[in-house]
């Protein structure tokens, strides 16, 4: 540790406050103020809107309204990995502050960074001690007052500044090839929308629509079931056994949302039948508790039990088939079955249809498309090598082992 850090417990620089309980019966599907909960939180530390999201229509008492960029620090561990993990508010929205949620509320702000304190809540010194006095038997819960027992070495307040803004820089990054991801997807279902639903493709005008089980669609066009566009291939059963920490990633729902991380079993594939392996590029549908359909952006892996690996059927491309299954996504969710974990048949393969256009139309939706999907793949893989570098530096910067003390490192674009 440098001679001008200072060994604390972070009571002494920090306090922790409880969130309100808010009343389930004023929980609403529609907009409005947010009641952030630990699945607001990424595992690795972060903000993520959840799908649905949980809003709320009543009365909210006074001091329960967030600020944008007030520190929050999830005192629940919903799943594994996300006790002790930080987010930081968005700018945008309305926000509460929401029980098994601690608001950190710093004692001198201009002696302690707001920023710093996030990215320290982010490493495995302050998790493992978390972890290490937390309680509760299936879902392991911890307190204010653990919390501020929780011992760091906290360097003057000018290298904190220069800390958080290099690993904020990172975040930006990211955060910034996240935004051009969201726009390059939405763009291509757009078009998607534009040909294949609302039937202005190239030339509609000359096209007449005429009668189908499902309304009017182009004439030379079909309805067909997406059990004759792909061979829908289910993941392999894996055990206990055979999750290890060396070999290919295994692609559960997580990994299909988030990516490959730390926490990703993986399999040498040695005796893992060829079906079960994907590659970059290949188009994987989760038919239980989230539906996801996503073109698996990394590189080689294995898929694990309910995901399926969608193999279209000659001259049908993934560029097209990805659009059409996210365009059919309500119709898949309607079939849902079961309570804990929600899932389709195989049956709703054949149940829900979509329109097929001819050939050379499909073909040329592809060629408009597959150029946003690499971009898209390539952003991700960007992401993903800025990420892995910022995880590498975060432990390193923040115990002082790489001094920035004395490094020429603007810092004032930094909200604290």
């Amino acid at each position: 540790m440098p001679t001008d850090w200072t060994a604390v417990q972070l009571g002494d620089v920090l306090d922790v406050r409880h969130g309100f309980a808010f009343k389930g019966e004023y929980f609403s599907a529609e907009p409005g103020p947010l009641v952030m909960t630990p699945g607001n939180f990424r595992d690795e530390g972060g903000f993520k809107y959840k799908d649905p999201e949980k809003y709320y229509s009543g009365p909210v008492p006074e001091g329960y309204v967030l600020a944008s960029g007030a520190l929050l620090v999830a005192m629940t561990e919903q799943k594994r990995g996300l006790l002790g993990s930080s987010a930081l508010v968005p700018s945008t929205g309305t926000f509460l502050h929401n029980q098994r949620l601690g608001l950190i509320v710093e004692h001198e702000p201009s002696a302690t960074s707001r920023r710093f304190l996030y990215y320290l809540f982010n490493t495995a010194t302050v998790r493992d001690q978390i972890q290490a006095t937390a309680n509760g038997a299936k879902v392991r819960h911890t307190s204010p007052t653990r919390l501020k027992e929780v011992k760091v070495n906290l360097p003057p307040f000018p290298t904190q500044q220069k800390t958080a803004a290099v690993l904020a820089a990172y975040d930006e990054l990211i955060e910034n090839n996240l935004r051009r991801i969201e726009i390059l997807e939405e763009m291509a279902q757009v078009v998607y929308r534009e040909w294949f639903v609302n039937f202005r493709f190239p030339g509609y005008e000359d096209v007449a629509l005429v009668e189908s089980d499902s309304g009017l669609i182009p004439a030379g066009w079909e309805l067909r079931p997406f059990a004759e566009l792909a061979d829908f291939v289910n993941g392999y059963a894996f055990k206990p056994a055979h999750l290890g920490v060396e070999g290919l990633p295994i692609v559960k729902i997580k990994e299909l949302k988030s990516g490959v991380t730390s926490d990703t079993p993986r399999n040498r594939g040695d005796d893992i039948p060829e079906k079960f392996h994907i590659g970059q590029g290949e188009l994987l549908f989760s038919w239980s508790a989230d539906f996801v359909v996503q073109l698996w952006p990394y590189g080689p892996a294995l898929l694990n039990q309910h995901l399926f690996r969608v193999i279209p059927v000659p001259g049908v491309s993934t560029d097209f088939l990805v659009h059409a299954l996210r365009q059919r996504l309500p119709d898949f969710r309607a079939r849902a079955q079961g309570t804990t974990m929600r899932h389709i048949k195989r049956s709703a393969l054949t149940e829900v249809q979509t329109v097929l256009p001819p050939g050379p139309l499909r073909d040329a939706f592809s060629s408009l498309v597959r150029p946003m999907h690499e971009l898209s793949r390539n952003l991700v893989m960007q992401s993903a090598n800025l990420r892995a570098t910022r995880d590498l530096l975060l432990p390193r910067l923040v115990s002082g082992e790489i001094n920035v003390s004395n490094l020429d490192i603007d810092t004032e674009w930094l909200a604290s």
